[in-house]
């Protein structure tokens, strides 16, 4: 595993629950996926030989974030498969050649214009109007990297604001509601998905995710069409998660793609036949793909560092939810807008809709708070 953070972490608990011993390198130490790896190598990513000795240790080589250097997988693709494919990573880590690929491929996405210079930008501005959304090409996750162009006037001071790199300004759209679909693609070119995840979003940081999506059946097919298509133009072997802008009248616009498992995800651990973690596993590793049914409508609630401002949360509080799980992730220290954990909930039995899911996830998480409550979500 390149890559050490909470995606890791589960996928490290799910590749040793079927015998599978892991290894994992990263910069850092005692992280979220070195805490249960089999092997944990510190080291930089720029250190190509140390790639090159870490990968000639293990059978297959996956990534957990998409900011791992391109160079970085193609060193380890000379000692083991890097799966998915390095190329699949160049493509999606840069926001200009993901959205490129996607223009040409026809895909339908956000409008969008790409920024290299204060020109670009004049330009960009007076073609998708204001507000529009500019963000950086390189390294932006969780809002990072962003800022909002209200007017031309102001234009500057935001790409100032993300340091005047390369960017791509996008058209603002008034949607209904944001949606994921996870999808995952064998080797033999077989596909599945897990349906469409509906998301809400609280200071650009995903908040709470719930399955099934209020989506009409028209939607829900046409979202999985267009995410089992980006796979296969990419020719995934691994997951990819799909990010849609609903707008008002059902249309879909791509926002975004993560080529690894996703935080709206994470639900699939407790509420599917197999999560979105085993399912990288058997990708990457050559095993038939599991099923994705989703046994109940699920809901996640993710837990931020802020919970932790008034000292450690109350998690007896959060698990006298009896139908409630608690994931924490190891991290060894909280910080507003970091990701701890996560808590999910499973609809009761009979229940074809994720409310009361969703419900009871907020009350276990506003539980939380010593000082307060904490709820948000939608």
């Amino acid at each position: 595993m390149l890559g050490s953070g909470q995606l890791g972490r589960m996928f490290a608990i799910a590749a040793r629950r079927m015998g599978y011993r892991v290894h994992t390198f990263s910069p850092d130490e005692d992280t979220p996926t070195g805490q249960v790896a089999d092997l944990e190598i510190q080291g930089s990513y720029d250190d190509l030989d140390a790639v090159r000795r870490f990968a000639s240790g293990v059978s297959v080589v996956t990534f957990e974030f998409e900011n791992v250097p391109a160079a970085t997988a193609q060193a380890a693709a000379e000692q083991a498969p890097v799966r998915p494919d390095g190329a699949v990573l160049h493509t999606t880590q840069h926001r200009i050649r993901e959205k490129t690929f996607l223009t040409k491929a026809g895909f339908p996405l956000t409008p969008f214009r790409t920024v290299e210079t204060s020109q670009d930008l004049a330009q960009a501005v007076q073609e998708l109007g204001c507000p529009s959304i500019l963000k950086t090409a390189d390294f932006g996750y969780d809002g990072k990297g962003q800022a909002r162009v209200q007017s031309a006037e102001h234009a500057e001071a935001a790409w100032t604001s993300i340091g005047r790199t390369p960017a791509v300004l996008e058209q603002f759209i008034a949607f209904e509601r944001e949606v994921s679909v996870l999808a995952a693609r064998g080797g033999d070119g077989v596909c599945v998905d897990w349906g469409v995840i509906e998301n809400g979003h609280r200071d650009h940081i995903l908040d709470v995710s719930r399955a099934p999506a209020r989506v009409d059946l028209r939607v829900e097919a046409q979202a999985r069409e267009i995410a089992r298509a980006v796979l296969e133009e990419l020719h995934v072997i691994g997951v990819l998660c799909v990010e849609f802008f609903v707008e008002p009248g059902g249309r879909l616009l791509i926002n975004e793609l993560a080529p690894r498992p996703h935080n709206s995800g994470h639900l699939t651990v407790d509420a599917s036949a197999t999560s979105q973690f085993e399912q990288q596993l058997r990708a990457v590793c050559g095993l038939p793909l599991g099923s994705t049914a989703l046994l109940r409508p699920a809901a996640m609630a993710n837990l931020l560092g802020d919970l932790w401002a008034e000292g450690e949360p109350d998690w007896l509080a959060a698990c006298a939810f009896s139908e409630v799980k608690l994931h924490l992730y190891g991290k060894l220290a909280p910080r507003p807008g970091r990701k701890m954990g996560h808590l999910t909930a499973l609809a009761p039995a009979g229940r074809t809709d994720a409310e009361t899911a969703l419900e009871t996830v907020l009350q276990a998480r506003g539980a939380l708070a010593r000082h307060g409550t904490f709820v948000r979500g939608d």
